[in-house]
């Protein structure tokens, strides 16, 4: 299936006749998500600084704090995450670390420098037995370990700040992938593709998965309106993860050995929800964009990805942490 995509599609979706001059600080900038916001916000007029999980321990306060007062940020972007759902399960501790005691570290350091913090959090809050697209307006009820960590983040977000932003989104995937040592589900798909053993992925999940250039574009655009609470942004359409392999070999024009099977015979450490796709309506009542169609934002990725690797968009891509 040929998917027809545009480079135009990477500009940023709302353009400020003024040039921002605010400072914005992002930690977790080496991930995929990460490097999208930097050039984004870059790209947008706003002075950027960066930190990867190598120059600060966002879970040590002292550090957080120091940073914050040293780049006196307006605004503060958190991408870091302890995203290894499963084995969470085994050491909750450095889950609840990293997605919950950071965000209050955080919290506490941009109220005392009155900056805005953004934290991103994930459609794991929910159970998936709605069997909808989630609003802002569900009730969490987290399923494990990373889901309560995650859902304790918001809560300290918000229980420090008053206007602190909280994005819930779905299943990131995003160019960044290719040199993060987790990799994302398109690189898991192909590298198995490119192994030539059999693959077989779940069918009764559903999800929204989320292309991170957009992701990083829509934050900007939230930002940019004041937007404050918390908002969905997920890739929009909900789709199970089984489908949304087909699309990926369909676009890389892949044939491997795909078969559907489900939850009952791929047993995980971690309970995921079900049906966790979200609903972007919220955003969209902002004057938002709709979040490109799925793919389109594979089309895209692919593109990405075939002028960042050598030897065509199936190489094999370094193995998963």
């Amino acid at each position: 299936m040929a998917v027809d995509v545009h480079p135009s599609a990477f500009a940023p979706l709302v353009h400020n006749e003024k040039v921002q001059t605010d400072r914005v600080a992002i930690f977790g900038s080496g991930g995929q998500l990460g490097v999208e916001l930097k050039t984004e916000f870059t790209q947008r007029g706003y002075a950027v600084t960066s930190f990867e999980r190598a120059q600060v321990d966002i879970t040590n306060a002292a550090q957080v704090e120091r940073c914050i007062a040293e780049c006196d940020p307006a605004i503060v972007l958190n991408s870091a995450a302890y995203n290894q759902v499963d084995v969470a399960e085994k050491e909750p501790q450095a889950a609840y670390l990293v997605n919950a005691l950071a965000v209050r570290n955080l919290a506490v350091a941009c109220r005392q420098a009155d900056a805005k913090l953004v934290h991103f959090s994930t459609d794991y809050v929910f159970d998936g037995l709605a069997g909808r697209p989630y609003t802002e307006q569900d009730t969490p009820r987290p399923l494990g370990a990373y889901a309560v960590s995650k859902l304790a983040g918001e809560y300290y977000a918000g229980a420090y700040l008053d206007h602190a932003l909280i994005i819930r989104t779905s299943g990131v995937f995003g160019p960044g992938g290719l040199h993060t040592a987790r990799g994302n589900f398109v690189e898991l798909m192909l590298r198995l593709a490119a192994s030539g053993q059999p693959i077989k992925v779940v069918e009764d999940h559903v999800a929204s998965p989320t292309f991170a250039p957009a992701l990083a574009a829509r934050t900007a655009d939230l930002v940019e309106r004041g937007a404050q609470g918390v908002f969905h942004i997920g890739g929009g359409t909900p789709i199970s993860w089984f489908d949304w392999a087909v699309k990926i070999f369909a676009a890389a024009g892949a044939q491997p050995q795909l078969k559907a099977t489900n939850e009952r015979e791929f047993r995980t450490a971690a309970r995921r929800p079900r049906f966790s796709a979200l609903s972007n309506a919220k955003m969209e009542t902002l004057g938002i964009d709709p979040m490109p169609s799925l793919d389109q934002a594979i089309g895209l990725y692919l593109l990405a990805r075939s002028r960042k690797v050598d030897g065509g968009p199936l190489r094999q891509a370094a193995p998963q942490g």
